[in-house]
């Protein structure tokens, strides 16, 4: 099914609902590219000011998830039992301190803390520029390298490849 950009973002700025077919469209239209970085940003700043409901909420949380890999933790094991997987997000701001104390705490609880991080946030650098001016650290760890970190560490910090 097609739909026209412009119209949605009318839809959504008058207060109206956005249907699943819509949404499954504008992520999967932004993830390729087809969807310019304009217009989706007229989307969200008129989701911003009007709202999403319960469902749109869920299904565009969906198609965010469907729309790149997930990795897959389930074979991660110790003492041959599964380790549940958790992930601590920052909402913005400078305060990436807590996630080098906080995911080998949690690791250390017996969950393993996949951290994916992000880099400058314009005034200041993020966490994994900050991480590499360690010598010999790096940020892009394959997916292998990540559950290698997982089994042997429980924690893990670095960035999300091209595909998440």
């Amino acid at each position: 099914m097609t739909f026209d950009t412009p119209t949605l973002i009318k839809t959504k700025r008058d207060g109206g609902r956005l249907s699943d077919a819509a949404i499954d469209w504008l992520i999967a239209g932004y993830s390729n590219g087809r969807i310019a970085d304009e217009q989706m940003a007229a989307l969200l700043m008129a989701i911003f000011l009007r709202g999403m409901d319960y469902g749109e909420t869920a299904r565009w949380t969906a198609a965010m998830v469907a729309s790149g890999e997930r990795m897959d933790f389930t074979g991660l094991r110790r003492h041959g039992s599964p380790l549940p997987t958790v992930d601590k997000h920052s909402t913005g701001g400078v305060g990436d301190k807590v996630s080098l104390i906080l995911a080998p705490l949690v690791a250390s609880c017996g969950a393993a803390v996949p951290q994916l991080s992000g880099r400058g946030l314009g005034h200041t650098g993020g966490t994994l520029d900050k991480l590499e001016s360690i010598p010999g650290w790096r940020a892009g760890l394959s997916a292998d390298e990540m559950v290698a970190v997982l089994n042997s560490a429980g924690c893990v910090i670095c960035a999300a490849g091209s595909g998440l």
